[in-house]
């Protein structure tokens, strides 16, 4: 979080989903909160209490150049789209489901930190 420069934060909104309880009509509000501009709706980060070091910015909210990775982590597989095209590259690891590896290890052993 260290490195979030953040410029107009008064424009700057929290959404917090409501999560239902299984099998009943009351939700929950998340944990998580959605950081999003109120004036043009595009999505900022997430935070999460659950890892209070860390935030996960949208990368379409990113202005500074970042390097390339030499992989790519695709998860989720087993709930994509059927008409998803994935441009997949030889050393890319592949997940029908999360990974043990979160992005912040991710990122440490690929040297991509700051």
């Amino acid at each position: 979080m260290a490195s979030l420069k953040v410029r107009g934060r008064q424009h700057i909104s929290v959404y917090q989903a409501l999560i239902k309880e299984p099998g009943g009509s009351r939700a929950r509000r998340s944990s998580a909160e959605r950081h999003f501009c109120s004036r043009c709706g595009s999505g900022l980060w997430l935070f999460s209490p659950q890892w209070p070091e860390l935030i996960h910015p949208f990368a379409s909210a990113i202005d500074t150049p970042l390097p390339v990775p030499p992989e790519h982590t695709h998860l989720t597989l087993d709930s994509m789209a059927p008409w998803v095209e994935i441009d997949w590259q030889p050393h890319d690891l592949q997940f029908a489901h999360y990974p043990e590896e979160s992005i912040d290890q991710w990122h440490a052993r690929l040297d991509l930190q700051r």
